[in-house]
This record gives structure tokens, sequence and C-alpha cells, in this order.
């Protein structure tokens, strides 16, 4: 090889390094500029216009994936590129695969036309559309003028329409939504200020109103006490003003950010963006000093938010159609809206941006999606103090959050994913945001007579009562791919307990492995309810001879389950609810426990109650674990007008996973690492 060859080789080596994706990256604004030149360019779809409306990463298939992410020996080969786009034209949805592994040549290689029911997530673009329509349709600027209303004051929003018996057998059903109005003037609250009983339905293939209705009128809320902003509830505050800080690392980040590849304390894991799913985490492993040589053990393969169900309980003409899935039908990426430095996320946090498809397939660049922060929030890791010693021995905790925020309309829902120095992951919902009101007649609770369904919150104004279920996707490998589902009960044992001691009773656990998914269904809130709910490795076990696994423990209150009727429509849809727990075999395609096609959807054979019905062996196989975080949420006065954050979750905890407590083999944070300004002086 000549001299001047053999001087650029490494530069050559190192660019094509930098320019190779790891095979779980989303894709890029490049990539996704390939990607709609290449479905344009396609004869297989022959009606124009065409529209995108989910264009995500087609993952390799997941041994490809794991020889490449846990290679030994050197670089694992580079994986192909693909993405799966789901397009509609001439009132078809298409899906196609498109190859981008050489962005300047992408290649569709694979087309097929749904024919089931349901629709995909509607678009930003075709939202913003619909929105327009009201002030120019004749009957609603009527019903505007009698209400007292200024037109320039109407903000309105689209809400999907649900499914409801209606078209069923009739898979391509008429793409329709509706669109209800609120007031904006005055508070940046409009969602206080309704404009009740007024009904419009929205052809999105067509961009007309078909379906107008004006039921019932009641006054518009007063803007009096429904804004939120600073500059216009106080000052006077009540009380003193907390004391100013701000988190400062003196040497800098212990975390790096490489790409998408994240490592922190003993952590290694991928963090990536979809537009459906918002984050999306994955390869998340552990590296082990308890063993020789070194080495990364595997948590957890991929982890997102499959789902977010929100039924309202008013069965009236305006509210019954409310049991919105924010996934499938509005998309989480798409509703995640940039973080504030300082606000949403610490000081000392690291930012990810992600990019989508706008309708016409051009890339849209999303700037701060995700941030990445080490938390020191002064829990104690662990500690013990005893009589006699001279000293007190305090491990002080930190962790790292990994962090999105959806603002679902009224909604912002924090998602985080909390790694912990333990071997813990905590998955941690938090809502807050405003709450989904309705106009009422009446501005005490004596005056009501019969169900309200909702709390009165202001005068002339019912909060309705609603279900939050958000449901995690959770593919486990615990130190390997063939893993179990071990139900421990915890059973009292009475009488005779065959020791010469008086004891009368003592309880034992009662351990059972779930064979099929029938048995890998669990209801949290059942008086029979296993205690402890562990995925293990029986191929594996510790020195002491315990098999190697990882613990679901729910924390918080968020163990709700759903309680309509199993009958009911909008329970059709998401039958999942009934259970906070499922464990079904790892299968590529099932990701979306609503389905694919989520909008309109009636639950009939695409979900996660659909998949489990097949009840297929679970026992010693790639499992995956469908987590559902629930609230109930009964609203009160203290939720309005904005509402305070109340959080749940469950914590993934190593059961029997280390020799040892994994914190004995870890430096502990320097007592300089973390300083607080305290009224802008600096205390350690």
């Amino acid at each position: 090889m000549p001299l001047r060859a053999m001087l650029l080789l490494p530069l050559l080596l190192t660019a094509l390094a930098v320019a190779a994706a790891h095979p779980l990256d989303p894709l890029s604004a490049a990539e996704l500029a390939a990607v709609r030149a290449a479905v344009l360019a396609s004869p297989l779809i022959p009606s124009r216009p065409l529209t995108f409306y989910y264009v995500g990463l087609d993952e390799p298939e997941k041994p490809d994936v794991l020889s490449y992410a846990y290679a030994s020996g050197g670089a694992a080969a580079a994986l192909p590129r693909r993405a799966f786009v789901i397009a509609r034209a001439g009132g078809e949805s298409h899906e196609l695969r498109v190859d981008v592994t050489a962005s300047a040549n992408a290649t569709v290689i694979s087309h097929a036309v749904h024919t089931g029911a349901g629709f995909p997530t509607l678009t930003l673009e075709e939202q913003f559309a619909a929105v327009a329509l009201p002030p120019s349709h004749a009957a609603f600027v009527e019903s505007v003028r009698r209400r007292g209303v200024d037109m320039d004051d109407v903000l309105c929003a689209v809400f999907p329409v649900g499914w409801f018996g209606d078209g069923d057998g009739e898979p391509r059903r008429r793409r329709v939504a509706k669109v209800l109005c609120f007031v904006a003037s005055e508070t940046a609250n409009f969602y206080a200020r309704p404009i009740e009983g007024v009904t419009m339905v929205v052809d999105l293939d067509a961009m007309a109103i078909v379906g107008y209705r004006d039921r019932v009128t009641y006054p518009v809320p007063k803007a009096e006490g429904t804004d939120y902003r600073a500059g216009e509830v106080g000052p006077p505050y009540d009380g003193p003003t907390p004391a100013p800080g701000v988190v400062v690392q003196p040497e800098g980040r212990g975390f790096h950010v490489d790409g998408h590849v994240v490592r922190w304390a003993n952590w290694e894991f991928h963090v990536g963006f979809d537009m459906r799913a918002g984050t999306v985490i994955s390869l998340a492993s552990l590296h082990d000093a308890g063993g020789a040589p070194r080495r990364r053990r595997q948590v957890l393969y991929r982890g997102f938010v499959s789902e977010i169900f929100v039924p309202y309980m008013d069965p009236v003409e305006e509210w019954y159609y409310r049991t919105f899935l924010d996934a499938g039908e509005y998309g989480l990426g798409l509703w995640a809206f940039p973080l504030i430095p300082g606000a949403d996320c610490p000081s000392n946090a690291a930012y990810i941006d992600g990019h989508y498809s706008a309708q016409d397939g051009n890339p849209v660049d999303a700037r701060n999606m995700i941030c990445v922060f080490e938390r020191y929030s002064g829990d104690v890791a662990w500690r013990h103090t005893e009589a006699g010693f001279p000293s007190q021995l305090v491990r002080p905790d930190a962790s790292l959050v990994v962090r999105m925020v959806v603002s679902a309309g009224n909604y912002d829902y924090i998602l985080d994913w909390e790694f912990k120095m333990s071997g813990s992951i905590k998955l941690v919902v938090s809502l807050t945001g405003l709450l989904e009101v309705k106009e009422t007649a009446y501005s005490h609770t004596d005056q009501f007579d019969g169900d309200a369904h909702g709390k009165l919150v202001s005068e002339n104004t019912i909060a309705v009562y609603h279900d939050h279920y958000v449901t995690y996707h959770l593919d486990l490998d615990v130190d390997g791919t063939n893993n179990s589902f071990v139900k421990n009960t915890i059973t009292t044992i009475t009488g005779d307990t065959g020791t010469n001691t008086p004891r009368r009773s003592y309880w034992t656990v009662k351990r059972e492995v779930a064979e099929r998914e029938a048995d890998g269904q669990v209801d949290l809130t059942a008086s029979e309810s296993p205690s402890e709910l562990a995925f293990v490795n029986t191929a594996k076990k510790t020195k002491m001879g315990n098999e190697i696994g990882y613990r679901i423990v729910p924390s918080g209150v968020a163990t709700a389950r759903s309680v309509l009727a199993d009958d009911d429509f909008p329970q059709r849809r998401a039958a999942y609810c009934k259970r906070q727990v499922w464990v079904t075999p790892y299968a590529k395609a099932e990701r979306w426990a609503s389905g694919l096609y989520a909008d309109q959807s009636n639950g009939g054979d695409d979900g996660l109650a659909a998949w489990s019905r097949r009840n297929r062996g679970i026992r010693g196989e790639d499992i995956v674990l469908w987590y559902t975080v629930g609230i109930h949420h009964v609203p009160c006065q203290e939720d309005f007008p904005v509402m305070p954050t109340i959080s749940g979750g469950v914590e993934l905890r190593p059961v029997n996973f280390f020799e040892r407590n994994p914190l004995l083999r870890m430096k502990p944070p320097a007592p300089r690492q973390e300083q607080i300004l305290v009224n802008g002086s600096c205390a350690r």
C-alpha cells in the first residue's frame, strides 16, 4: 500500500465509524428525506396525493442486534437500515418497508395495503386544517353568536371519535373526527371555558364538516380564577418563597452520551426517539464488577410506552366518545415539546434531539426532546448505625434520569426512566396539566340532582371523572433472552408448626412458574394477587444456587385497573387494561397494545388482548412484560385551574442478579460532587 494511502487509512476508518449508525438509532433527517423520495418515486402507490402518517425505524431482527451489541473479539458488522412507513392515498392505508442502508439509493422493498379495521395516527397538519373549518361554518357561527362569544376568541381542537359498534364488519369506514371548541380570551386555560353542547364531525380525507349539532346551551364559564400563569395569579403570594438553588458539578457530568448510547456508573443503554412511542430505551445492560472478567449483563432489550388510554366517564352525547388512545391516535413523539432547561430538566442535563416525518414526508427537527441528568436528591442508598461503634456508615444515593414530557391535549405526562446504581430501573409517570371540564348551570354541589359524572371545581364547571392507563412494552432479557415469569405468593401456615415452640402460625412463599400466556396475566388489585412477580433466568444461578432475576415492584398509588363492563366498546378496544400485568412471547410485530391502527379500532384481531388469546407458551422463552400504570382520577378543587403533579410507576429491581449488594463494589460519589447554591452562596 502506498505511504499516502497508509496515512489516510485511519482517517477514512474514523469517518466510516462516525457515519455508521447504531442499528437502533432513530432515522436521521437524511434518512427520512431518502424514505420520502423512495416512496414518492414508487409505482406501488399509483394514487395521489399521498400523505405520510408514520415513518419509523424498522428495527433489524433481534438476534442480529444482540450479536452487534454484545459482539466479542472486535467490532460487529453494520446491519441494514430500514424504515417502516404508513402512508395513505386513494382512501387506503399503505404499508411500505424502505431500505435506506445507502441513503442516496433508498429502495422500497415491500408493500401491502391495510384491509382491517382502524386508521393510522392523526397528523399534526390535518388537525390544524380541521380546526380551521368551524369559523367558516354558518351553523357554528350562529351558535357562537347566540352564546354571546366573539368568534375571534374561539379556539378548537380535534377529538378522535372512538368506536361504538358502528360499521362493524365494514373496515373501510369513513375517516372522521370530532371538533370541539373553547373560548380562548382572558385566560390561558381555554379548556376551562368550553362551548358545551356543540359537536362537529369532520371528514379528514375530504377535510370538510359533514355533521353538526347544537344540542343544549349552557353559559360559558367565567374566565376569573381559571388562569395559571404567575403574572395572572399573583402576587401577593401565600407564605415565604423557597430559596433558589441549582445543581453544580465542578468535575463535570458523570455520564457520557455517545450518539444515542449513554454510559453512567455501571449502566450502558441506547436512547431512541419514535414519533408514536416517544422515548425508546434499548440494550440496557449492567457492567458487573462481581465476576471475572468484568462483563456486560443484559437486562432490558427494548422498552417504551406502548399506549396511554384515557376514558372519560360522562355518557352524554358530547362526552361519551372521549376515550382517548394517546399514542395510537395522536402520537406521543408528535406531541412531545422541547424541554425547558432549568425547569423541565436541571442545569446539569444533556439533551437529545429527534426527527420525524411531516405529513408531506419531509423531515422535521425536534430539538431537546429528551434530557438526561444525574439526580442527587438527598436519598440514602444504604446506611447502618450500630450502638457501640464510633461512626455511622451511610452511602448517599445517585441515579441517572432520562426524561420526556408529552403534552397530549390538556394533560402533560412527565415520563422518566431512572437508572439506579443498585441495578434497578424505575419507570415513573407524573401527571399534571389542565382538567377537561364541562359547563353546568350549577354553582354549588347541593344543586345537583343525580350523577354529575364529576366534581364541581369552580362555578358552572364540572371536572369529569376519568382514568389514565399508561401501558409499557418491556422486553426484559435477564442475563439472556430465555426467561420465565414467576409468581410468588405469601401463604400463611397455621396450626402445628412442626417445632417445639409456642408459635401457631408463620408465612412462607408459594412459587408458581407461568406456563402459558393465560398464566402471565395478573390483576394486582385482586385479593389473591401474588406478593412478588419476577422474570428469572432459570438457566443461570448465583453461587448460592438462586435463580437470577428481576422483580416487578409497583410504586405509588397507580395500580388501578379498568372497571368498565367487558362488553362496553371502549373496554373492547383497550381490553388489556383489565389487568396490570401481561406476559407474552417476543414477536417483533407485537409493539402496540392497542394495535397498529388505533384510530377507530374495534379491538378485534390486533392488540395485546387479541395476541394473548392464542395462549402461547412462555416458560423458558424470550418473553415480554406489559405493565400498565393505572390511575382512577376523581378530580378535586386543588386540581383546578392547573393540576399539581401526581406520580406513580413501577420498579424493575434485581433479585439474586448479583452475588451481593453491587453498591459495595462501586466508588461512592465524591463529597464535592454536588454543590447547592443557596441564596447566592455556595454550600457544601
